[in-house]
C-alpha cells in the first residue's frame, strides 16, 4: 500500500533503532527528560536505574529511569547518557510512583521528592576544575604576577577546583584571576564526576601460600632467627591466626591496623615482610555497623493486658488496615510492638518502625538490637552519607527486613512491608518544614502501607485530636492500655502556683522554692530529676534596664537569644550571630540584663544553687555531634548524670528507672502560643514529660510552674484527663471549622520588600476568593514573625471539606493561581511556598 494512501500522521513520534529513557532529575521542574541510551548501556538499564546526565550547559545530574522507549524526541536531539550506574537498580518501580504521589497530593515536583529521598551518598556531584590548555607557550608578561602564581601551581598538578586555586595564591576572590587566565585562553574549565558514597575497604595481610605448612613455617621462622622484629610478627600472627590448625582462616587475614597499632611490634618490619613476599597485603570491604547478637529482651513475656492488647491488634488487622494503640505512659507499648515485628518477620514481611527524634532511637535501638540482632537496620540523619548508603542498600539485598528511623525512613526501598509502626504518632517533628516536600511522616506511611498492601499501627499515650476522631469515628481500628506495665503507677502531678511564691518571695530566680526543695529530696534519695524547659539558650532576650531597649536580629523581627557559653546573641531562624553590647546603643546605659531564661540558664542557676549535683544539658547546641544523643543518654542510664535539663528532646519515649521527679518550666507560654492546636500540644508535651517520672517501683512526682494554675488545660494535666482534653477540642474545632473537620492548605508569600509580599499575597487571596470564596479563603494575615531572612512574610489560609469536594481539581486551581501571581512582571520575584496539611 502506497503512503499517499496511508499518510502518517503529521506529529508521529519517530521510530528509531536507538533506546531512549525518560528520566527524573533532582530539580523543581514538572517534566521528565529524555536522553538516548548509548548501545554500551542498553541490555543492562533498568527502571529504577541511576544514571548520569549532561543537563544545560556545564551541569551533570544523577537522574531516575522513569520509562525505557524508542520515541526519539521531535523537536530537539536528545542528549546521550553519560553512564550508568546501576545494573541493579536501587529504586524500586513503586518509590518512583511513591514520588509521583507525594508530588502530586503536597504540590510541588517530583524532583525536589527525589532530591530529599535520595540519601545524597546515591547523588554523583560534578565540580569544576581548572587546568592548564596543553601545547601553549606562556610567556611571563601577559599575566599578573596572581595569574603567574596560579599558572606554575597548574604544571605540578592535574586539575585543581576553584577553592584549592584560591588556597594556593592566597587570595579570596579567584574568580576574577580564573575569568582573565579564561579569556587569555590559558586554562580550561571542566567538570570532574565524583561518585560520593565510597565503600568503607580495611587493609588486612595474610601469610603468603608458600609457608602455610608446618615445615614450611619452621623453616621461614628459621630464617627470621637474626631479624627479632620480623619473628615477633610472624609468631604474633600465628598466636593471632590459627594456620596449623586450619589453613583457610589464613586467607581471613588479619587487619593491618591490629599489627601497626601494637607498640610491641614494628610497622617497618611488617612493611620488609610484605616487600619480600613473606605476607601479602589485601583490601577487604566491610560493613560499617557493627555486628550484634540476639539477646535477652528486657521483657521477653507480654503481661495479660499486653497479650490482650497484641491480640486485638491482630484480630483488627483483619477488618483495618490502620490500628490506634492509645497506651498510657509507661504501659509497656515497646513490648507490643517487638511482639508484632516478630509475627510479621515470621511470615517474611519486612517492619519500618518510625520513631520521631533521632534522641529516641538511641535508647529504643539497644533494646531492639537484643531482639533482632542483624536483622535490624538503623536510618537518620545524624548518620553519615556513606552509612545512610550502605543502609539503603543492605533493604534493597533484604539484609535488613526490619527499620527503626526518623521520618525520612520513608523513602527506603522497601518491596515487601508488612507493617509500618508509628510511635508518638502525634509529634510534631515527623511534619517536613523546608524544603519541599513538606510531607508528614504518618501520613505517608499509611499511604506507603497501602501501596504494598501492609498495615499500620499508630501508637501514643496522647494521640493527636485527628486520629483519636478517626478511630473513633471507626475509620481506624482503637485498642486501649490504660494501665502502667507490671507494678508501675503513673506519677502524682502539682501545680506551683508562681503568683503566691512571688508574692511570698519565696521565688529563686526562676526556680520556685517548692522544686528547689523536691529536688535537693531527691538527689538526697539517690534518685535522679529530669527539668522540661522548650526554650533553648541561656536566655530569650536581652533587655536594657533604663530604656527597655531589646537587641533584635538584623534579618528577622525576633529578639536576639543570649548563650552564655558562647556569650553570644544568636538568632535561632536565620543563625545570625554578635557579641552582646557592653552599653545600651540607645541610651548609653551599661545595666543591660538578661531576661526570662532557657536551658542554659537553667544549667547554670543549678550550678549555683546545687553545686554538688552532676548536671547535663540535652538541647539543639549540646547534641550536635553525631554520638553527643548517645553519651548523654548512656551517662543518665548509668547514673553518673543527677539532673538532666532539656527541651522537648526529653519529652518521649525515653525510660530511665531511677527518675522519681519532673520538673516543667514555663507552661503558660506554651497554653497561649497562637495557634489552634496549642492546647492540644500543652497537653501532649505536658503529659510526655510527666511519662518520664515513675517508671519502676517507684512512685514519682511532677512539678508544673504556672502563673495560672486555674487554667482548664492544666486542670486537665492534673488529672491526666485526656479524654475531657480531646472532647473539648473536638468541640472547639466542629464549631470554629478546624481538622479533622476540613483540610487545611497554607499559601506562605515572602519577598524583601513588605509591600510587594503583601500585594503579591493580596493578589493571590483575591483569585482564590473568585472561586473558593471568602469563607474558604482566610487572609492574607502578616507571619506571627513577619520577617524571617529579611523576607516579609504574608500568609493565607485556605479551608476545605473534607466532603463532597474534588480535592485534586481544587489543588490544580490553588497551583494555577499562584503560577498567575510568581510569573506577572511585578511579582515574578515573589516566593509562594504552598504547605498542604500544615502544622
Amino acid at each position: 500500500m502506497s503512503n499517499a494512501s496511508n499518510p502518517k500522521p503529521e506529529h508521529a513520534p519517530q521510530q528509531t533503532s536507538s533506546i531512549y529513557v525518560n528520566v527524573l532529575l533532582p530539580v523543581p521542574i514538572p517534566k521528565l527528560f529524555t536522553y538516548r541510551v548509548p548501545d554500551e548501556f542498553s541490555p543492562h538499564i533498568q527502571i529504577g536505574s541511576r544514571v548520569i546526565v549532561p543537563f544545560g550547559n556545564r551541569k551533570v545530574l544523577t537522574a531516575l529511569v522513569a520509562k525505557i522507549h524508542k520515541e526519539a524526541p521531535q523537536n530537539y536531539k536528545a542528549k546521550e547518557v553519560l553512564d550508568l550506574l546501576d545494573t541493579e537498580p536501587l529504586i524500586k518501580p513503586k518509590q518512583l510512583e511513591l514520588f509521583q504521589w507525594m508530588a502530586d497530593y503536597y504540590m510541588c515536583y517530583p524532583g525536589e521528592v527525589m532530591q530529599v529521598a535520595l540519601p545524597s551518598g546515591l547523588k554523583i556531584s560534578s565540580q569544576s576544575k581548572i587546568q592548564l590548555r596543553p601545547d601553549i607557550e606562556f610567556l611571563p608578561d601577559m599575566y599578573t604576577e596572581k595569574e603567574w602564581q596560579l599558572i606554575g601551581h597548574l604544571e605540578e598538578s592535574q586539575g585543581m577546583t576553584y577553592q584549592e586555586a584560591s588556597r594556593a595564591i592566597e587570595v579570596k576572590n579567584v574568580y576574577t584571576i580564573i575569568k582573565s587566565l579564561i579569556q587569555k585562553n590559558a586554562i580550561l574549565v571542566y567538570e570532574e564526576l565524583r561518585e560520593k558514597y565510597q565503600p568503607k575497604v580495611i587493609k588486612k595481610v595474610k601469610l603468603s601460600r608458600d609457608f602455610l605448612t608446618k615445615p614450611e613455617l619452621e623453616r621461614l621462622s628459621k630464617s627470621l632467627d637474626p631479624k627479632p622484629k620480623q619473628q615477633d610478627i610472624l609468631m604474633f600472627y600465628l598466636e593471632e591466626v590459627s594456620v596449623l590448625r586450619d589453613w583457610v582462616l589464613n586467607e581471613q587475614g588479619l587487619e593491618k591496623k591490629i599489627i601497626n597499632q601494637n607498640p610491641k611490634l614494628s610497622s617497618s618490619s611488617l612493611k620488609t615482610l610484605i616487600k619480600n613476599k613473606v605476607f601479602v597485603e589485601f583490601e577487604e570491604t566491610v560493613s560499617r555497623f557493627a555486628d550484634y547478637t540476639i539477646e535477652d529482651f528486657p521483657n521477653t513475656s507480654l503481661s495479660p493486658a499486653q497479650e490482650k492488647a497484641s491480640q486485638e491488634i491482630m484480630h483488627l488487622f483483619e477488618e483495618k488496615d490502620i490500628v490506634l494503640l492509645h497506651g498510657v505512659t509507661g504501659s509497656g507499648k515497646t513490648e507490643i510492638y517487638v511482639d508484632l515485628i516478630q509475627k510479621v518477620l515470621a511470615g517474611g514481611s519486612q517492619v519500618l518502625y518510625l520513631l520521631p527524634e533521632i534522641a529516641l532511637t538511641t535508647q529504643i535501638v539497644s533494646r531492639l538490637r537484643k531482639v533482632f540482632g542483624n536483622q535490624m537496620g538503623v536510618y537518620h540523619s545524624k548518620f553519615s552519607d556513606n552509612e545512610r548508603v550502605e543502609v539503603w542498600q543492605n533493604v534493597v539485598q533484604g539484609t535488613f527486613s526490619f527499620v527503626v528511623g526518623v521520618r525520612s525512613s520513608i523513602f527506603l526501598p522497601f518491596d515487601n512491608l508488612g507493617l509500618i509502626i508509628v510511635d508518638e504518632e502525634h509529634e510534631s517533628s515527623y511534619k517536613q518544614y523546608d524544603p519541599a516536600p513538606r510531607y508528614h511522616a504518618r501520613d505517608m506511611a499509611m499511604v506507603l502501607a497501602r501501596q504494598q498492601h501492609g498495615k499500620v499501627l499508630l501508637g501514643s499515650a496522647t494521640p493527636s485530636a485527628e486520629t483519636y476522631h478517626r478511630a473513633r469515628q471507626g475509620m481506624y481500628g482503637l485498642v486501649e492500655l490504660s494501665e502502667r506495665y507490671g507494678t508501675a503507677q503513673l506519677p502524682t502531678i502539682e501545680l506551683i502556683d508562681l503568683k503566691a511564691e512571688k508574692r511570698a518571695k519565696t521565688l529563686q530566680g526562676h526556680f520556685s522554692s517548692t522544686l528547689v526543695k523536691q529536688i535537693r529530696e531527691v538527689l538526697a534519695k539517690g534518685e535522679q530529676v529530669m527539668l522540661f524547659q522548650n526554650r533553648r539558650g541561656y536566655s530569650p532576650y536581652m533587655s536594657c534596664r533604663e530604656c527597655a531597649w531589646i537587641p533584635k536580629c538584623e534579618n528577622c523581627d525576633v529578639s536576639l537569644t543570649y548563650h552564655m557559653y558562647h556569650n553570644e546573641l544568636r538568632c535561632h531562624y536565620c543563625g545570625h550571630r554578635e557579641e552582646p553590647p557592653r552599653t545600651c546603643p540607645s541610651c548609653g546605659s551599661t545595666h543591660l540584663e538578661t531576661v526570662g531564661l532557657g536551658t542554659e540558664k537553667i544549667e547554670d542557676d543549678l550550678k549555683l544553687m546545687i553545686p554538688e549535683a552532676r548536671i547535663q544539658r540535652m538541647d539543639l547546641d549540646t547534641t550536635r555531634k553525631k554520638d553527643a544523643y548517645q553519651q548523654i543518654i548512656r551517662d543518665f542510664e548509668n547514673r553518673d548524670i543527677d539532673i538532666l535539663v532539656g527541651t522537648q528532646m526529653i519529652s518521649k519515649g525515653l525510660d530511665f528507672d531511677n527518675v522519681s521527679l519532673v520538673g516543667i518550666f514555663d507552661a503558660d507560654r506554651m497554653i497561649h502560643f497562637p495557634d489552634f492546636r496549642a492546647h492540644e500540644r500543652a497537653f501532649q508535651i505536658m503529659t510526655q514529660v510527666s511519662g518520664r517520672a515513675g517508671r519502676k517501683e517507684k512512685l514519682g512526682k511532677v512539678l508544673i510552674q504556672t502563673y495560672d494554675p486555674q487554667h482548664s488545660i492544666l486542670g486537665k494535666v492534673l488529672r491526666q484527663d485526656y479524654y475531657g482534653m480531646f472532647h473539648a477540642e473536638i468541640e472547639d474545632r466542629s464549631y470554629f471549622f478546624y481538622p479533622p473537620f476540613t483540610r487545611l492548605i497554607r499559601l506562605t508569600c515572602k519577598h524583601v520588600s513588605r509591600d510587594i509580599s503583601q500585594d503579591a499575597a493580596r493578589l493571590l487571596a483575591n483569585k482564590l476568593i473568585e472561586k473558593l470564596g471568602k469563607a474558604r479563603v482566610l487572609g492574607p494575615e502578616a507571619g506571627i514573625i513577619n520577617r524571617i531572612r529579611n523576607q516579609y512574610i504574608f500568609n493565607i489560609l485556605i479551608k476545605l471539606e473534607r466532603e463532597k469536594i474534588d480535592l485534586a481539581t481544587v489543588k490544580r486551581f490553588i497551583y494555577a493561581k499562584v503560577e498567575d501571581v510568581i510569573t506577572s512582571r511585578v511579582y515574578k520575584k515573589v516566593q509562594i511556598v504552598i504547605d498542604v496539611d500544615p502544622m
